[in-house]
């Protein structure tokens, strides 16, 4: 089947030579935005477990990975990925971290580490340390932009800036590190001229692929006050497929496309509720590009 975007999956048999899959893992980390140190309560629409809400391990690092390569989903795949996930995945000491991304490459089937965290928490010593695991395991650190406008970013209690995104995903090009990007589609107070802006900034950079995620309101977050006074309304789906065509259609045609709809989990979503329904989006999109002849890349200018 002709691919209308770069799928992530088919990225990585093509990298592997066959199916890999994640380890999602909780570091047992923190924000700046959280701690005091920037701000306190974390981004708006974040919940108390973080991005990766789906996890809910109390265990060290090595036991989660051990957890998950006893389960019946590593019996789908041979080779797989440990993904650092929750909060910020590089805002620990240097001793530290090494020894949290050390406690998880434990087993020789795990052949890529994946690092999620916030532009502001990288800096040359914590890039060094990433790239002293490339000889070894394909490496990628995802950076969270959400959107370039930075008012926007205040508004998210975000807690830095698209300048500084720009300088970390330099400072990770001069290392040779691959850089993935999160872009959220229906933000508080945002309109569908900030998401141009978004992807012409986003073109501007040298990234390996792109998260693109629906925003979804989630229990007990500051989003989910503004929802329930009325001053935010969630993106409906059909609004959400017309501006996620765009994106697919004017950005990077050499992005891999690592996700295109956000994951709530079902017992704290409070809505949209279509959002539970991904394959509402992940048919509808492909349907939608196939129809109209559609492809990634195709508006993109340079």
């Amino acid at each position: 089947m002709e691919e209308r975007y770069k799928h992530f999956n088919q990225f990585l048999k093509n990298k592997f030579g066959e199916r890999t899959l994640k380890i999602c893992i909780d570091g047992g980390f923190t924000c700046p935005n959280r701690d005091g140190s920037k701000g306190v309560g974390g981004c708006i629409f974040c919940s108390e477990r973080g991005s990766g809400e789906h996890i809910k391990n109390t265990q060290n690092i090595t036991k989660q990975v051990q957890h998950y390569l006893k389960s019946y989903k590593a019996m789908r795949a041979n080779k797989f990925i440990a993904y650092f996930q929750n909060f910020t995945n590089t805002y620990d000491t240097l001793e530290n971290l090494k020894a949290k991304y050390d406690s998880a490459l434990m087993d020789d089937r795990i052949v890529a580490l994946a690092i999620a965290t916030r532009p502001d928490c990288i800096n040359e010593k914590i890039v060094k340390l990433i790239k002293s695991y490339c000889d070894k395991y394909y490496v990628w650190v995802e950076l969270g932009l959400q959107t370039s406008k930075d008012e926007t970013g205040l508004l998210l209690n975000r807690g830095y800036s698209s300048k500084q995104f720009s300088e970390a995903v330099h400072l990770l090009n001069t290392y040779g590190i691959d850089v993935v990007t999160h872009i959220m589609v229906g933000l508080p107070n945002e309109n569908f001229e900030d998401l141009k802006n978004t992807v012409n900034f986003v073109n501007r950079h040298k990234l390996q692929g792109i998260k693109i995620h629906s925003t979804y309101v989630v229990k007990n977050t500051k989003l989910a006050r503004m929802y329930e006074n009325g001053s935010y309304v969630p993106i409906s789906l059909e609004n959400y497929m017309e501006c996620l065509i765009y994106v697919l259609t004017h950005i990077h045609p050499d992005f891999v496309i690592h996700r295109i709809v956000g994951d709530a989990p079902k017992d704290l979503l409070v809505a949209p509720e279509w959002n539970l329904h991904k394959k509402l989006v992940l048919n509808g999109v492909e349907k939608m590009m196939k129809e109209s002849n559609l492809w990634q890349g195709m508006y993109y200018k340079n």
